[in-house]
């Protein structure tokens, strides 16, 4: 090798270094981007210093990423700048030569700059941003200064379009990320759906309201205090219920609530003597909540007062249903049963693919039991969904499709839809 090949080895050198060079900041910038917050934040609060180093570099994100565009720019360009001069220097100063340099070095940079280092971090980012972070770290306070006035002059940029980018730019809420994540989880099958419904039952409590969940006034037990003492004792014992709302003159007129312990401490001290019990002494005082409250509000206050059972209300004071401490869980777990409840009725599967669904059915039940997204918005019940869609109390027989079902009218009694079958419609199949 003669002494001129061997002068363009120092720049050749130079050039392999910065296409090295450039290729840390590249997959820095990947990973850096698409590093898990939530597990970077976990590890750190576990002690790791690796963690807490790439932390403190996604704090400011306008920041690590000015840094990275400067020295992956000041890296290429001197690369290319420098690959000019060797291939000059081999076929001199011609539109050849340039032509040779440019085709050379994008390969280069795409190949070995670019796409591997890339594909690296996206495959491990979370591995590979704290293997970058402490290098990194020294490079976002190098160009400090630099991607200060950057960031001044772009934003002063961008303000002359109506563009601040200043402000709080965040679209979604924490909870609405996380119920994005969990739901792509699902979909990908990283997440059972039981575990995908209990996560989301816990996000949404803060959304739901007790009237959507409420057990209705007319499905309510009660106990009239106008009837004789041991027709109320023998009702109350007989019930599957522990507690029991107590009324007089009037199902409205909600005077205590009766909790099964306290009927049995008090025939105890009685001796079994039904006539010497008084029932509204024995029953506790009633607690009533406004049809408005969220879940979250309605458990908050559940713990905080030590109670399980509340009467729901509208805003004229009127009973509406009532609301237990199990009804909120339920909406987290699912389906709570001890030996004394029933199996739930109201959704029945048939051979032809439709669900035979009773009318007080709730569309949020109906929703996670079949993994089904029905409005429900406007509505509670299926029945009630089926009213505001047709705008009208439909007749028996009747079909109406809207959402991507068929809905038929099995069962009405007076202006009450009972009961329904709904039937999901499937895209007609392509003919050949």
């Amino acid at each position: 090798m003669n002494e001129f090949d061997t002068a363009l080895l120092v720049p050749i050198g130079v050039i392999f270094l910065l296409l090295f060079m450039s290729a840390f900041f590249s997959g820095s910038e990947t990973a850096l981007t698409a590093v898990s917050k939530a597990r970077m934040h976990k590890l750190e609060s576990d002690g790791d210093a690796r963690a807490r180093r790439v932390n403190f570099l996604i704090r400011d994100r306008e920041r690590l990423i000015g840094a990275i565009l400067l020295g992956n720019n000041l890296v290429n360009i001197l690369a290319s700048v420098l690959a000019a001069g060797v291939f000059a220097s081999l076929f001199g100063e011609s539109l050849i030569a340039t032509a040779i340099a440019t085709g050379v070095m994008t390969a280069l940079v795409l190949v070995f700059a670019e796409v591997t280092p890339k594909s690296a971090a996206i495959a491990r980012p979370d591995g590979f941003a704290m293997f970058v972070a402490p290098l990194m770290r020294l490079v976002v306070f190098v160009f400090a200064p630099i991607t200060r006035v950057v960031q001044i002059i772009v934003r002063s940029f961008l303000k002359l379009f109506g563009f601040d980018i200043s402000r709080d730019s965040a679209v979604l809420s924490a909870t609405e990320e996380i119920r994005g994540a969990v739901d792509l989880h699902h979909s990908e099958g990283g997440i059972d759906k039981d575990s995908r419904d209990l996560i989301r039952g816990a996000l949404e409590l803060d959304e739901i309201r007790v009237e959507e969940i409420m057990i209705h006034r007319k499905s309510v037990e009660m106990l009239d205090l106008d009837q004789p003492e041991e027709e109320i004792i023998q009702k109350a014992l007989k019930s599957p219920h522990t507690r029991l709302p107590v009324f007089r003159d009037s199902s409205d007129n909600i005077v205590g609530v009766l909790h099964a312990k306290d009927l049995l401490r008090a025939l105890w001290d009685a001796d079994a003597d039904a006539k010497k019990i008084d029932i509204e002494a024995t029953a506790r005082t009633p607690y009533f909540v406004p049809e408005t409250t969220t879940l979250q509000e309605q458990l908050d206050a559940f713990k905080r007062k030590q109670e399980h059972f509340a009467l729901v209300v509208d805003e004229y004071g009127a009973i509406m249903g009532l609301v237990t401490m199990e009804d909120i869980l339920e909406e987290i777990v699912g389906e709570i049963e001890d030996e004394y409840d029933s199996p739930v009725q109201g959704v029945r599967p048939q051979a032809d693919g439709s669900l035979n669904v009773d009318g007080d059915v709730t569309i949020r039940d109906l929703n996670r039991a079949m993994d089904w997204s029905l409005p429900d918005e406007e509505a509670v019940t299926v029945a009630g969904l089926v009213i505001h869609e047709s705008q009208s109390i439909p007749e028996v027989g009747q079909t109406f499709s809207f959402h991507g079902f068929r809905f038929r009218i099995l069962r009405r009694r007076r202006n009450q839809i009972t009961a329904l079958k709904i039937l999901p419609i499937t895209p007609p199949a392509a003919s050949a």
